[in-house]
């Protein structure tokens, strides 16, 4: 159970629904936490939590930040090496791992290295480095609880099971996004306004577009399979539009186990800090009574090419999910600046992953470095 704690991201969503949690847990005590360029609220969550390392994205912001808490006893780093110090942190016995992209690869494998629990909230880690991520998880004892609904469910599911021989396989639910039962031709001209309208969850705009695509359920899938060590075969996908039900494992007798509640990220959040313990939670519980029909369905895969983009990288491996992942981080930005349409995303990602150099068995180097090529190639692209 979690007594110290460093939460990297903690002024994006899922860091500040953390801090809401730990406000409910007088025994732990923040030790680090990281940003990357709120320096307002940074200031404002230092002064209120009483950190002894905080860390922006950038000098200038560490600079920035440093003049807004000038008196307090707070170490102030940036970049990727104070992400790493944080992850890293003596005093922290758990990390939250909420930054966006894959830039929370390193850090986590820092605070895996260091046998950190890992409250594991950035899904590009298993994404782009799964195998190279579990691989030292056990190596080194650390454990990895998922924090996304979707795993968290799984997770839960799972803690009654023997081993995996059981599982005959995983069902992750999506909620279908904004854009649910449109044709490819009404998606043609959606706006970024548009797909930032996530029917029901509240999240950072990077995720709540992947969410628009499909893409986020894609990298959900392959998730899923390195968390668990399971073939493409054994993770599907079904759309549930009310997002209560927040994912199911059918075992090979034929029982299946689902997971239910509101759509509210501080359930898994404290069930990540506190596992495997339950406690008292600031959510509002499920009401079976209030909370409608339950509807399921099967995803357009012609309509959101991205979760089939998805599925063949996991299905090819080596750095194919990388260059997927660092394609889609390099287009979504784009669409995000009104530079690119909806459908030019799953186009640049469909071109990085045709032009990047396969590896089948590649090296964190090496990992990173498709990640990089898949970005420039979105650039050259357009």
């Amino acid at each position: 159970m979690t007594k110290q704690l460093s939460i990297l991201g903690s002024t994006g969503s899922i860091g500040r629904q953390t801090l809401e949690v730990v406000e409910t847990m007088p025994e732990v005590r923040v030790c680090a936490l990281t940003a990357g360029t709120n320096t307002a609220l940074m200031a404002q969550q230092c002064k209120k939590y009483r950190p002894e390392l905080a860390v922006m994205a950038t000098e200038a912001a560490a600079d920035d930040l440093r003049q807004r808490l000038a008196g307090e006893k707070i170490r102030i780093l940036s970049g990727m090496d104070g992400l790493i110090a944080a992850a890293e942190l003596d005093s922290a016995d758990t990390v939250v791992t909420a930054v966006v992209g894959t830039v929370g690869l390193c850090p986590t494998l820092a605070a895996i290295q260091k046998r950190k629990r890992i409250a594991l909230a950035n899904k590009e880690t298993l994404v782009c480095a799964g195998e190279l991520v579990m691989a030292q998880a056990r190596e080194y004892g650390a454990q990895i609880v998922p924090v996304d609904s979707e795993h968290s469910a799984i997770f839960q599911c799972l803690m009654g099971s023997r081993d995996k021989s059981e599982i005959r396989r995983l069902i992750l639910t999506c909620s279908g996004g904004p854009f649910f039962g449109k044709s490819p031709a009404e998606l043609q001209h959606v706006t970024k306004a548009d797909a930032l309208k996530h029917p029901n969850w509240k999240m950072g705009n990077k995720i709540t577009i992947d969410c628009a695509t499909l893409m986020n359920k894609g990298l959900e899938v392959i998730e899923a399979m390195r968390l668990y060590d399971l073939p493409l075969s054994k993770v599907d996908v079904v759309i549930h539009r009310q997002s209560i039900v927040h994912s199911l494992v059918e075992f090979r007798d034929g029982a299946v186990m689902a997971q239910l509640g509101v759509p509210d990220m501080r359930i898994p959040i404290r069930l990540a800090l506190t596992y495997p313990y339950r406690a008292e939670n600031p959510a509002p519980p499920l009401d079976l009574l209030s909370c409608g029909a339950l509807s399921f369905a099967q995803p357009d895969e012609e309509a959101f090419p991205c979760l089939r983009l998805a599925k063949e990288a996991a299905e090819r491996a080596g750095n194919a999910c990388a260059v997927m992942n660092g394609a889609n981080e390099a287009a979504v930005a784009m669409f995000l600046r009104d530079e690119i349409g909806f459908y030019d995303v799953p186009r640049l990602v469909r071109r990085a992953m045709d032009s990047v150099p396969y590896l089948e068995h590649p090296d964190l180097a090496e990992i990173l470095q498709s990640d990089r090529a898949a970005r420039e190639a979105v650039n050259q692209l357009i």
